[in-house]
């Protein structure tokens, strides 16, 4: 399988990627053979989303853009704390706004978090300068027009290419999933800059946790193990972190970042739409390894979601393939008898009976540290982790 596995140049001044430190090679895909329809490139987009979900793109465009937004968020995150917090995304459960480190758990034990980030709501970039959902920061706001709005439009164009891609392999009739991701309805498409710290100060808002960490042998994390909550996401990032918990393995492998290249992976509502044909998979952050881990790390995310609106279920009515992975993933569930491994209120099946809305915002409400009653809460903030397809 062809991947990223070559030597490649590193970002200017940061100590390059470990070699001795176990990564999975992602494939790589090549967005301008994608946008000329060439059928050997779409092949392997659809192999990377069915079998991992996860893949490198190049040939982007966006490099400009995400180098502004990298700007904007250092600029944002300098401010004084007490300024960033009356842009505190809060625990209703809504995403848009500022979050402080140690906001979220990372984990059914509680165990906090460690980076702050920044999201700022595609609905109010296009909409600006009256707000659709909420206000933001002077740094924002001085980046809106020039620096975020390009890169929200250039991200939107890059996932919505890809969603027609899936379209047509799914079987569905043109234009299905991009009717669901409807320009002119809200939804919870974003783009998020997290700051993460450096390895030696990652401490900070741990809680007390470290030494039970240390007893399970586990590595502290700057975001849980999650899949993610919409349907596209268009990440880019400089230092290690990510890791992948790749099917049929029970050790987290890391994703190498490499210049030039996006990071794309499959979120939720894809999966759902897809009767788990498309994979949602578990991912995780991580401190950066070797000497990376002494620098700040600083991740940029485009997030694209259905309208609110949407509901989240596969369109077995839409698609032979779909109807036949969930009559297959059915039978599968019902004849095997298996308990899954992972604890859970409710099953999680592909008639969720949620809006797009709805499953967005208890995923962010069941993770803030504030609303937290227990492990079940934790158990309340998952996803389509839980469906074994």
């Amino acid at each position: 399988m062809s991947s990223a596995n070559v030597t490649v140049p590193q970002f200017g001044g940061i100590p390059p990627f470990p070699t001795n430190v176990p990564t999975h090679p992602l494939l790589v895909i090549d967005y301008e053979l994608l946008k000329r329809h060439d059928e050997k490139e779409i092949e392997r987009l659809w192999e990377a989303g069915t079998k991992l979900g996860f893949w490198y793109l190049k040939n982007h465009g966006a490099e400009k853009e995400v180098d502004g937004m990298f700007e904007m968020g250092k600029e944002t995150m300098s401010l004084p704390l007490e300024e960033k917090m009356k842009y505190e995304q809060g625990d209703s459960g809504r995403s848009f706004g500022y979050k402080a480190a140690g906001a979220n758990a990372v984990d059914a034990y509680g165990t906090l978090d460690t980076v702050e980030f920044l999201n700022v709501s595609k609905d109010d970039v296009l909409s600006y300068p009256t707000p659709t959902n909420r206000t933001y920061p002077l740094t924002v706001n001085a980046r809106m027009e020039g620096t975020i709005r390009p890169f929200i439009q250039k991200s939107s164009q890059v996932n919505n290419t890809i969603l027609e891609v899936f379209n047509d392999k799914l079987g569905l009739p043109k234009g299905t999933l991009l009717g669901r991701h409807r320009g002119d309805e809200r939804s919870g498409s974003e783009t998020r800059v997290i700051k993460s710290p450096p390895l030696k100060n990652s401490n900070d808002a741990t809680n007390g946790n470290t030494n039970r960490e240390k007893e399970k042998g586990d590595v502290r994390q700057a975001i849980g193990a999650h899949t993610d909550f919409g349907s596209l996401s268009f990440l880019h990032n400089r230092l290690g972190g990510l890791q992948v918990l790749v099917p049929g393995c029970e050790e987290w492998q890391y994703v190498k970042p490499i210049p030039g290249h996006a990071i794309c992976n499959i979120g939720d509502a894809i999966a759902l739409f897809s009767g788990g044909i498309l994979r949602s998979n578990l991912h995780r952050v991580v401190p950066p390894p070797g000497a990376q881990g002494d620098y700040e790390r600083w991740s940029l995310v485009f997030f694209t979601r259905p309208g609110n609106s949407v509901i989240l279920r596969a369109l077995v009515e839409d698609s032979e393939m779909v109807r036949n992975a969930v009559n297959r993933a059915t039978a599968k569930a019902n004849g095997n008898g298996k308990e899954t491994t992972v604890p859970q209120k409710a099953p999680v099946t592909f008639e969720t009976g949620s809006t797009a809305e709805e499953w967005f915002a208890r995923r962010v409400r069941n993770q803030r540290i504030n609303n937290r009653t227990g492990p079940e809460t934790w158990i309340a903030s998952r996803g389509t982790e839980q469906i074994e397809v």
